[in-house]
C-alpha cells in the first residue's frame, strides 16, 4: 500500500490494488502497483544486502510521471505496458526517477519532458558514484522536452512549480482541478537525518515555503508514497530545517 505518515481513514482518496506484485528470485515484492483516488502509484524496490530502497512513479490522468530506475527497468516495464498515457513528466533529472526514460523514448515513444536545467543533463549517460549505481543502476540518455510552467491532461489542469534545493531542475507538479500536489524529493520526510552533497538546504526551505502557498492536504512523494497530512509534515519539515540553520548559525 503506497501510504506513509498519518494513520486513519482516507476521506477523498481510496486505496486499491490494482494488480498482483512482481517478486524477486528471493520471493521478495518488486513493484508493488495500488490506486489512490485517481493516482496509480506503482512502487520498485531494490532489496540490498543491507535494506531495501524504494522509489515510485505516478500515473494520473493520462500523465506519467517518473519512471523508476534502470536497476527496477524490467519490473517496471510491465507497469508501462500496461498503462495508457498520453506524456511522462519527470520531477528531475535523477537516476532513481528518469532510469526508464531511454526504453519509454524508445518502446512507446511518448513525448517525455522535465524543466529545461535537466534537459542537457539527460542528452549524455549518467555518471555517479559507485554507492548511486549500486542502489538505481545507470540511466542511458535520452531526449526530453521543455516543461511548460502550465499544461493540460486529458481531463485537468496542472501548474509546474520549480522547486530547486534538491536538484536545480527539480520541480512539483500540481493538479489544479483535483488539488492533488506531486512532490518529487521534495518532502521525503520530515526530519531528514542525512544531507546529501548536492542538497542546498536554504534552497529547500524556500522550495517548501513556495509549495505551501497551493491548496491541498495530501501529497504523493516519489520515496514516502502517499503522505495523507502531506501539508502537516511539509511544515514540520520547514520548521526542523530552520531550526537546525538556527542551531548551525549558533555555533558560529
Amino acid at each position: 500500500m503506497c501510504l506513509s505518515g498519518g494513520g486513519g481513514s482516507l476521506p477523498v482518496f481510496n486505496s486499491m490494488n490494482l494488480s498482483n506484485s512482481t517478486v524477486s528470485e528471493k520471493g521478495d515484492p518488486m513493484l508493488q502497483i495500488n490506486k489512490i483516488g485517481n493516482v496509480i502509484c506503482a512502487h520498485g524496490v531494490n532489496h540490498r544486502r543491507d535494506r531495501a530502497v524504494g522509489v515510485y512513479a505516478f500515473l494520473m490522468d493520462g500523465i506519467l510521471i517518473d519512471s523508476g530506475p534502470q536497476i527496477l527497468l524490467d519490473d517496471f516495464i510491465p507497469f508501462f505496458q500496461s498503462q495508457d498515457f498520453d506524456k511522462v513528466v519527470f520531477t528531475h533529472h535523477h537516476e532513481d526517477h528518469t532510469g526508464g526514460g531511454k526504453w519509454l523514448q524508445d518502446h512507446i515513444k511518448t513525448p517525455l519532458y522535465i524543466h529545461e536545467a535537466g534537459i542537457e543533463i539527460l542528452s549524455k549517460e549518467g555518471v555517479y558514484p559507485p554507492y548511486r549505481q549500486f542502489a538505481w543502476g545507470m540511466r542511458e540518455a535520452f531526449h526530453a522536452e521543455p516543461l511548460e510552467t502550465e499544461f493540460s491532461s486529458r481531463n485537468g489542469k496542472w501548474k509546474v512549480i520549480h522547486t530547486p534545493g534538491h536538484a536545480d531542475d527539480h520541480v512539483a507538479l500540481y493538479n489544479e482541478t483535483e488539488r492533488v500536489m506531486f512532490t518529487g524529493d521534495l518532502y521525503v520526510t520530515p526530519k531528514p537525518k542525512v544531507v546529501l552533497e548536492f542538497d542546498n538546504i536554504p534552497v529547500i526551505k524556500e522550495s517548501i515555503k513556495k509549495l505551501l502557498a497551493y491548496d491541498f492536504t495530501g501529497i504523493f512523494c516519489s520515496h514516502a508514497g502517499y503522505v495523507e497530512n502531506g501539508r502537516e509534515m511539509l511544515e514540520m519539515k520547514l520548521e526542523y530545517l530552520e531550526t537546525k540553520i538556527r542551531e548551525i548559525i549558533e555555533l558560529d
